[in-house]
């Protein structure tokens, strides 16, 4: 398993790490670390904290309960899920934990429940849209708490949805979409919303793509919070199957170039994509870090 520090320096370490009062894990996400970790397109991210075991998202499928076991994470022991937003890849393992969890609450957004689609062209051999909402078992669970707008789960953890943005929205949410009544609309992502833990002094956000944008998400979390936070982790939703336009890689970079106006240490993930993040990386140097399947981040 690989380690690093955010709040102190970043750095990859072999040794056994020295344990802090709050331990993030990713469980699953799009790229293979050195764990032996299964990989793939998706999210879940495993935080204890001195008061509460807790899963932002659940990734794609049983995978993340088969890594969780690798690593020897006891996922029974769970007590708060919060589901950041109504997409396949981050709740498919969700009706395989609760088989195995029956007494955690899972926070959602009651609008995650909607036909969120994704138009992947008139000439797609699938069909030009394609469902990638939750499975609708999910809604049907008692252990679900719906939510609608900011929610206070405790004095330890708060959720907060982004109803006012500063910035657009990332070029690559075009061809996402929302059907209802009968109309393929743009989804506005009002299903999105950011866990923030406060624990030991430090202030951590965490978000599951950041639909809404990154910087439209840390200018949220300012209004609310009055700073920013200690840390952020997320993905950014820069990713692209082909290579970026000029357009396109300069909207990459320039999120990049604000980002570091933030006193914020970042750790982003799965649909940020590599050649994202080694563009960013290049402009925010030690301020970002990638955390791939199985990697462990402490928080000093």
């Amino acid at each position: 398993m690989r380690f690093f520090c955010v709040c102190g320096t970043l750095r990859e370490r072999s040794a056994a790490p020295r344990r802090t009062n709050m331990r993030i894990v990713t469980l699953i996400e799009n790229t293979e670390g050195t764990s032996g970790c299964a990989a793939a397109h998706g999210l879940s991210l495993y935080v204890e904290t001195e008061r509460h075991r807790i899963l932002l998202d659940v990734g794609p499928s049983e995978e993340t309960l088969r890594n969780a076991e690798l690593l020897g994470i006891d996922l029974a022991a769970v007590d708060t899920v919060v589901l950041s937003h109504g997409h396949y890849d981050h709740s498919g393992g969700l009706i395989p934990f609760l088989q195995i969890n029956k007494t955690a609450k899972v926070y959602m957004q009651r609008s995650a429940t909607g036909a969120y689609c994704a138009d992947d062209g008139a000439d797609a051999p699938g069909g030009q849209y394609r469902y990638i909402g939750i499975d609708p078992r999910i809604a049907e669970s008692e252990q679900v708490v719906f939510t609608d707008g900011d929610f206070v789960i405790d004095g330890e953890l708060s959720l907060f949805t982004v109803d006012r943005r500063s910035h657009s929205l990332p070029f690559t949410d075009g061809n996402l979409k929302i059907l209802a009544d009968g109309v393929y609309g743009q989804d506005d992502f009002r299903h999105e919303h950011c866990l923030v833990i406060s624990a030991e002094g430090k202030h951590v956000l965490l978000s599951g793509c950041a639909h809404n944008g990154i910087l439209s998400i840390l200018d949220a979390y300012r209004e609310r919070y009055g700073a920013d936070p200690d840390v952020a982790i997320s993905g950014f939703h820069l990713m692209k199957k082909t290579p970026y336009v000029p357009e396109e890689l300069e909207e990459v970079l320039d999120t990049a170039r604000e980002l570091k106006n933030y006193g914020t240490r970042l750790v982003t993930c799965h649909c940020t994509g590599l050649p994202a993040y080694e563009a960013m990386k290049e402009i925010l140097g030690e301020q970002l870090a990638y955390a791939h399947s199985g990697d462990e981040i402490e928080i000093e």
